[in-house]
């Protein structure tokens, strides 16, 4: 009787088409090999194909060598090891702020970071389509949060207009590429706005590290506002192909941060082996500059091919490309009817997505060669058109 309610609740989800399963894969990666067959994965955020890199996994292997499985404390503790200082100083170089501090995850990162940011008596103003963890994050801190229009500078303007400052603090929070509709946020236009109201500007780059900018350093330094955006977020597990989150900041935040941020404080360190992982990411990336540019010339190239078949992608600018099919049961038998032909391609329904904008959502990798590209473009074609 006191659980009854969950089948009541699972029941509803069924019947809208929104059942959500952990499905086992026996790999991970833009391609994996299934039964002895070859799998074209486009629901991977392994963009650059890292994740099995040899150079990344002997820095790891050598991180967990050296230091064991785990930190075995939190930061504030014994956690702290030389290879997370290491990471730490990397990070800022690579980003081009004074400092940075790694979280053990990216919805740490903003968990942790937007309540030091924000408190009661302030107010956040948030892009409609931000990720989950920086909405759970305001939750957190207490503070007013008013949306604003998704990349619509305007629209944040008035909110800005309509919420003076009245002294206290205002944060302005955006993504640079966004998750599910991968297109790029109009950041010189939101800094302006933030340096003409007084606001703190935070941007997730979960999606933009490693896959914009000169040595995937972001869309924040491509665009050279380093010096406009208080805090630029970022993770290891998209492109670095790893695990974690990370800020860089000023000196002074980074202070703070350590001293206030619960989801820093409160919890164990970041194992060595994925510590060293991200390293070796840093240096493929320093080694490689060019690995970014040719995502994006691969996506471009894969966009054109799935735009020329009619479908739907939106205004995706990025390695992270939906094809919108709107209907939840149909969006599942698409992705359904792809894995039978060698393609993982999930179908992202609502809450991810707004209601009736259920999507295949296709992340490019460098793993996929142009015939790749170009053989799936055409089976999502025909699935989509069929459905």
């Amino acid at each position: 009787m006191k659980e009854d309610w969950i089948s009541i609740i699972l029941e509803e989800a069924r019947s809208q088409g929104l059942t959500r399963q952990a499905l086992a894969f026996p790999a991970c990666g833009g391609k994996i090999d299934i039964d002895g067959k070859e799998i074209l994965n486009f629901s991977s955020n392994d963009y650059l194909n890292l994740a099995h890199h040899p150079h990344v996994v002997d820095r790891s292997r050598q991180a967990l060598e050296k230091y064991g499985v785990g930190a075995t404390g939190s930061r504030l503790v014994t956690g702290t090891l030389p290879i997370h200082e290491e990471l730490e100083a990397r990070i800022a170089k690579e980003k081009g702020y004074p400092s940075a501090l790694v979280f053990g995850s990216g919805y740490l990162a903003n968990a942790g970071t937007i309540p030091v940011l924000a408190g009661r008596n302030d107010t956040i103003f948030a892009d409609k389509l931000v990720h989950a963890s920086m909405i759970d994050a305001c939750r957190l801190s207490g503070a007013k949060l008013v949306r604003f229009a998704h990349n619509d500078f305007q629209s944040l303007e008035s909110r800005l207009q309509e919420f003076p400052n009245l002294g206290n603090r205002q944060l302005i929070l955006t993504e640079s590429v966004f998750s599910m509709d991968g297109d790029l946020a109009p950041l010189k236009e939101i800094a302006a706005l933030a340096d003409q109201y007084g606001a703190m500007l935070m941007v997730d780059e979960a999606h933009a590290s490693g896959t914009f900018g000169p040595h995937g350093a972001g869309l924040i330094r491509e665009c050279g506002l380093e010096n406009a955006v208080t805090v630029s977020m970022g993770t290891m597990s998209k492109a670095f192909g790893g695990y974690g989150g990370f800020i860089a900041c000023s000196e002074n935040l980074r202070k703070l941060l350590i001293q206030s941020a619960r989801a820093f404080i409160f919890t164990t360190a970041p194992p060595p082996a994925v510590i060293g992982a991200a390293l070796g990411t840093l240096d493929v990336l320093e080694a490689s500059p060019n690995l970014g540019a040719c995502l994006q010339a691969n996506a471009a190239y894969f966009r054109e091919l799935l735009q020329a078949g009619g479908l739907d992608t939106l205004q995706s600018e990025s390695q992270i490309i939906p094809v919108v099919i709107g209907d939840n049961k149909k969006a599942l038998a698409v992705s359904q009817k792809l894995r039978e032909q060698g393609i993982i391609a999930a179908a992202i329904r609502p809450p991810t997505v707004p209601s009736g904008t259920a999507r295949l959502r296709l992340s490019v990798s460098l793993a996929h060669t142009l015939d790749d590209l170009e053989r799936a473009a055409e089976l999502i074609s025909k699935a989509v058109k069929n459905s």
